[in-house]
């Protein structure tokens, strides 16, 4: 490995944890009845260090990339839908676009490995920007060998951390963009947590029923073929995608800066489960924003202990779920700043 990863430091600081339960215990309010909204906000102000948490700047990150398995017809559409995804975000037009504006988030997208080169512009004012990250145009087939060699996958996660690094805000929320990448995650959470591909691998964007069996006998071919990739680098080099390592970088970079990290669906959730494995404190500044509809999320979850805000039957990925959850995560802060206490309002607390 070519490049250093970051200490992630425990941020465990159990007086603040018990100040900032206190004040949520003495909101007006029944003990507890806010529910999993007060869980969120203990878990923001924890990440921040704070007892008043804020959210700035916060910002979406859509890493792109391109996968050689996609010519196995492990997905249901073609690579060519990649780079014209991409336009379309640029353009205004995906659901992340439309949620980012809704929501007032910053929106980036990076070219991490698409198979098309796409051409480098300046962004409008509150216009998605584009940066050119390009490791490779896609990556190898890894049906029948290594994805990446170990110099791609750590370029990609260097400039992962790097683009975290220039972006402002103390919130980053995780999307994605690459066919095939659902059977990334899969390979990635089959081999990291030791479960079968019959139980975590799904339709994707739209598989039948023998399409994903067809899809499940390619990535044991893959699995069979880097069977010495078993630690969790060799494992993302190996089996993994250019975003997906990008986005490891920066979950890395975002989990160093104690930055909140909104994690939206499956593929978003295999780049935490890898950088967790690399660095577990990774998690304690993680928000996960949704259940996924994909076969496998949930899996992928339990394997890092999270419970997501959301259960929508999402599966389009693109940062959707995360930017979906965002107000919850604006409402918590809301609910520590501005919700009286007993005791200012005047209301009686009879235990």
């Amino acid at each position: 490995m070519s490049f250093a990863i970051p200490t992630i430091a425990d941020i465990t600081d159990a007086t603040l944890t018990a100040r900032l339960q206190h004040i949520l215990d003495f909101k007006t309010k029944p003990l507890g009845s806010l529910g999993r909204l007060e869980v969120l906000a203990l878990r923001i102000g924890q990440v921040l260090g704070t007892e008043a948490p804020q959210l700035v700047q916060p910002q979406i990150l859509v890493c792109a990339g391109d996968h050689g398995i996609a010519a196995r017809g492990v997905s249901a559409f073609p690579s060519d839908v990649t780079w014209q995804m991409v336009e379309n975000f640029l353009a205004g037009g995906a659901a992340v676009s439309v949620l980012a504006r809704q929501h007032g988030l910053a929106l980036t997208v990076v070219d991490c490995g698409v198979a098309k080169p796409i051409a480098p512009r300046d962004a409008a004012p509150g216009a998605p920007q584009l940066l050119l990250r390009k490791v490779a145009p896609g990556t190898a087939d890894a049906s029948v060998g290594p994805a990446m060699t170990a110099e791609q996958c750590a370029q990609a996660i260097t400039n992962g951390m790097e683009v975290v690094r220039g972006l402002p805000g103390n919130a980053l929320l995780l999307g994605e963009m690459g066919i095939a990448n659902t059977s990334i995650a899969s390979l990635l959470l089959a081999r990291l947590a030791g479960l079968p591909l019959a139980e975590v691998t799904g339709a994707g964007t739209g598989l039948d029923a023998a399409g994903i069996e067809r899809k499940r006998a390619v990535l044991q071919q893959a699995l069979d073929v880097n069977a010495e990739a078993t630690n969790p680098f060799d494992a993302l080099a190996a089996l993994g995608g250019y975003e997906v390592a990008t986005l490891v970088g920066a979950v890395l970079q975002a989990a160093a800066q104690r930055r909140v990290i909104v994690v939206d669906g499956f593929i978003t959730s295999a780049a935490v489960l890898v950088a967790s494995r690399l660095q577990p404190a990774v998690l304690q500044r993680c928000v996960f924003a949704h259940r996924s509809g994909e076969r496998g999320h949930s899996l992928m979850l339990a394997q890092m202990q999270a419970e997501p805000l959301l259960d929508l039957g999402l599966r389009l990925g693109e940062g959707s779920g995360a930017a979906l959850a965002w107000p919850l995560l604006q409402s918590a802060c809301a609910v520590l700043a501005e919700m009286a206490s007993f005791e200012s309002a005047g209301v009686d607390n009879r235990s």
